[in-house]
């Protein structure tokens, strides 16, 4: 006697948008199965095939793969809106560097499921991140692992490494050492070895990433040409570009995915294509930065896999991953004046199978197909912006917002359901993140730009 199927639920919409073969499916529906997609078809042929299985979304909804953000820094997520006078270099000197040695374990906790609830309820359902801070007084990065897993969203997580301000190789491995254990002991987590900037590092320093990354396994996360004086800075100092010094140490020679690439010229983009380097582009935080516009369509052309990011939470000041969608787009358009220069199709393509193969994962995510991990998205077909859906693809790019999304499912389980994040208390988190955003600020001496900055905690020189 055949056994029944073992119970699911099928996942229902207008369209699902699969980032796969076939590339929509119109009344259509995913089955979910445990953490895995078990089928994906038409409503009808899935409901006469599983008559048992729960049914969510509606028949008005559209449903697509989760989206994989594949640059980011929970490090930033305490001081958001803050100094929009500086361009990046300036804005470092001015924030960054004041921060990094005051951020704690705890900081790294709070401040990660604040901003992972602002990913997830913009669909995002994988964050690669770079957590920089400056560890003087034990590992601060295994918060941001913890926090993945209790707020329910996939974390691929780096330290952002540096040993230009004083802190010891030593203590910059133990940290690496710190935030790999974390990973390993995670329900959602994996570790990559994380590289703040070439220029951030010593010759040794550099040395030690990559080697260590080749011993591990493990890719590399790395910002490279962001801005034409870091170019410019590496090239009087090496007499190469940052990309090409990066290709004469062997970093390549491991997974990599650079951010940002914004400044790139065609010896570089040849190196990005032939050493199969991986791009995150930003286009929110390349703006808001005045850093310029990365040549995405010149370097998805020659075979590069380029994905979205929503950057740091400072420097985007969002983490609402649709706005990043949109604006992908428009850069594209208003740098060329073509209004064929970039499409919804293609940005949603970045923000899914594009970004899971950016970070090698496009065997486990960023398309709904069967065997897949069940990171799913729902919008809502029944809200205003949903309504009427002339083409599902223009709908998701231009229309929607965090407002839209009705559900998300990571590995099986709903993140969010009805607009609302499902395994954490969101006001807990909120109020809790006030008051070590306040002692953050203040110890990092940030009253000039800060009005939570409390004079009763007064700047120190060492933390």
């Amino acid at each position: 006697m055949t056994a029944p199927p073992e119970k699911g639920t099928l996942i229902r919409g207008a369209w699902v948008l699969t980032s796969a073969t076939p590339a929509e499916i119109r009344d259509g529906a995913v089955r979910v199965v445990g953490e895995t997609i078990d089928a994906v078809g038409t409503f009808d042929d899935l409901r006469r095939t599983y008559p048992d299985d729960e049914v969510t979304g509606g028949p008005h909804d559209i449903v697509t793969a989760g989206f994989v953000n594949t640059h980011g820094h929970f490090s930033e997520t305490l001081v958001t809106g803050i100094a929009e006078q500086y361009t990046l270099i300036e804005w470092i000197e001015a924030v960054i560097n004041r921060i990094n040695p005051w951020l704690t374990e705890e900081m790294a906790y709070v401040g990660s499921m604040l901003g992972a609830m602002q990913m997830l309820r913009s669909g995002v359902t994988v964050a690669n991140d770079m957590y920089v801070c400056t560890p003087l007084s034990g590992p601060v990065t295994p918060g941001v692992s913890r926090a993945l897993d209790e707020v329910g969203l996939r974390g691929v997580l780096s330290f952002g490494a540096g040993d230009r301000d004083g802190i010891s190789i030593e203590a910059v491995m133990d940290e690496h050492e710190a935030l790999r254990e974390a990973t390993a002991a995670s329900r959602l987590s994996r570790f990559r070895v994380g590289v703040g900037t070439v220029g951030s590092q010593s010759p040794e320093m550099l040395d030690r990433s990559v080697a260590y990354a080749h011993d591990c396994g493990c890719g590399v996360h790395i910002h490279l040409q962001e801005v034409r004086e870091e170019v410019t800075a590496i090239r009087t100092a090496y007499g190469r570009s940052p990309i090409a010094h990066c290709r004469h140490v062997g970093l390549f020679e491991s997974p990599t995915i650079a951010a940002h690439c914004v400044w790139v010229d065609r010896h570089d983009r040849e190196i990005l294509a032939e050493d199969g380097v991986s791009v995150a582009h930003n286009p929110v935080a390349n703006a808001i930065l005045a850093s310029g516009v990365c040549p995405v369509p010149d370097l998805r052309s020659r075979g590069i896999a380029v994905g979205l990011g929503v950057d740091g939470p400072a420097s985007n000041d969002s983490q609402n991953f649709l706005e990043v969608v949109k604006t992908a787009i428009l850069l594209q358009r208003v740098d060329t004046l073509q209004a064929t220069a970039f499409s919804a199709r293609e940005a949603l393509a970045m923000a899914t199978i594009d970004g899971a193969r950016a970070l090698g994962m496009d065997d486990e995510v960023g398309s709904l197909e069967v065997g897949k991990a069940a990171d799913v998205v729902v919008f809502n077909g029944d809200s205003p912006a949903v309504a009427n859906i002339h083409d599902p693809y223009q709908k998701v790019a231009y229309c929607t917002g965090p407002q839209e999304i009705r559900d998300v499912w990571v590995a099986g389980e709903r993140s969010v359901r009805d607009g609302r994040i499902t395994r954490v208390d969101t006001a807990e988190v909120v109020a809790r993140s006030r008051e070590l955003s306040r002692e953050l600020v203040s110890r990092a001496g940030l009253a000039a730009y800060s009005v939570l900055a409390d004079p009763a905690i007064p700047p120190s020189e060492e933390p």
